[in-house]
């Protein structure tokens, strides 16, 4: 199974920029799905952004326009960079994805999640 680390996380003011990294323990090249979630206190997880290997992408209508979700297959990498930041992006982060060589798999027992990383934007 794939090991995801994300890194990048931290405390910004409202209005600030982080970038997020995803970093994978083997080539990407053959994963389909890979995709942004975060999860806020008392809250349920929700997904941030994804990035299908083909290029498509797609967004939570909450942070179209602010963040933008891509992947480097050369580094095994992939990022969500985030501008003007709102409190309510304040959550933890984490990255998941398929299993390589199976589209569908994100989110199951086959697929791979990293340990999160947290974000708090102050007001």
């Amino acid at each position: 199974q794939v090991q995801l680390v994300e890194s990048g996380g931290g405390l910004v003011q409202a209005g600030g920029s982080l970038r997020l990294s995803c970093a994978a323990s083997e080539s990407i090249s053959n994963i389909n799905n890979m995709t942004w979630y975060r999860q806020a206190p008392g809250k349920e997880r929700e997904l941030v952004a994804s990035t299908i290997v083909t290029g498509f992408t797609i967004y939570a209508d909450s942070v179209k326009g602010r963040f933008t979700i891509s992947r480097d297959n050369s580094k095994n990498m992939m990022y969500l960079q985030m501008n003007r930041l709102k409190p309510e992006d304040t959550a933890v982060y984490y990255c998941a994805s398929d299993r390589p060589g199976i589209p569908g798999s994100i989110g199951t027992i086959l697929g791979s999640w990293g340990q999160g990383t947290q974000v708090t934007v102050s007001s």
